[in-house]
């Protein structure tokens, strides 16, 4: 299991202490450091939609330039700019065993963990 985002992300910290403190094990992959895996958002994008990856709701993406937002209309489009801004990504992202998670609630996780 792995979940992706960006440490100093409050809903990233949120979903690892929760993962923590119900005792469940995941690596960490921070886009900043260690840079947005394609191959993984693809598969992620493949289960949920490429336009649900981008957090709209987000500063860095209201903060793009019209012209920056109107040229996000495909998948690859949609790549290309999360590569060169992962902070747009929607965050985190939980790859449990294949199957893809976006954002992050205790009854989501709840229900994903659920004995």
């Amino acid at each position: 299991m792995k979940i992706y985002g960006i440490p100093n992300c409050d809903t990233v910290k949120k979903a690892r202490a929760w993962l923590g403190e119900h005792g469940i094990e995941a690596e960490f992959h921070d886009y900043k450091k260690q840079g947005v895996p394609l191959d993984v958002l693809k598969k992620a994008a493949r289960q949920l939609g490429w336009e649900a990856l981008i957090n709209k709701k987000g500063p860095t993406w209201r903060k793009q330039p019209d012209e920056v937002k109107n040229a996000v209309t495909s998948e690859k489009a949609a790549f290309e700019f999360l590569a060169a801004t992962s902070s747009a990504i929607r965050r985190p992202l939980l790859d449990v065993d294949g199957t893809y998670h976006l954002g992050f609630s205790a009854e989501q996780y709840q229900e994903i963990f659920k004995p």
